[in-house]
């Protein structure tokens, strides 16, 4: 690539990063519907779930859903002690602990 061409391509960067970042304030005075309120409060929650499950699925580069997936395994039993006493860092350390069991019995 040509000096131009990195140029034009850092340009276009930001003009993006402008554009997706400036659209609120663009809309600052109107007011968003209460239904995509609501439907924004879902983001954080949807957004984790695209960062994690590939992790906890894929396995060796395919999805794995059998009972040799550790990964798998420490997230389903993550989701169940958080179910059951709804404390957030009890349930990281108990899911890092079984899948530090799980891995190393494995």
């Amino acid at each position: 690539m040509s000096a131009f061409e990195y140029l034009l391509l850092m340009a276009m960067m930001a003009a993006t990063t402008v554009l997706t970042r400036g659209f609120f304030f663009l809309l600052a005075g109107s007011r968003m519907p209460a239904w995509l309120q609501h439907a924004l409060g879902y983001v954080p929650a949807v957004a984790l779930a695209a960062i994690v499950a590939p992790d906890l699925l894929v396995s060796g580069g395919a999805v794995s859903l059998s009972w040799t997936n550790t990964k798998l395994i420490a997230g389903v039993a993550a989701i169940v002690f958080f179910l059951w006493t709804r404390h957030v860092l009890g349930t990281l350390v108990f899911g890092m602990a079984v899948f530090t069991v799980l891995r190393l019995a494995g």
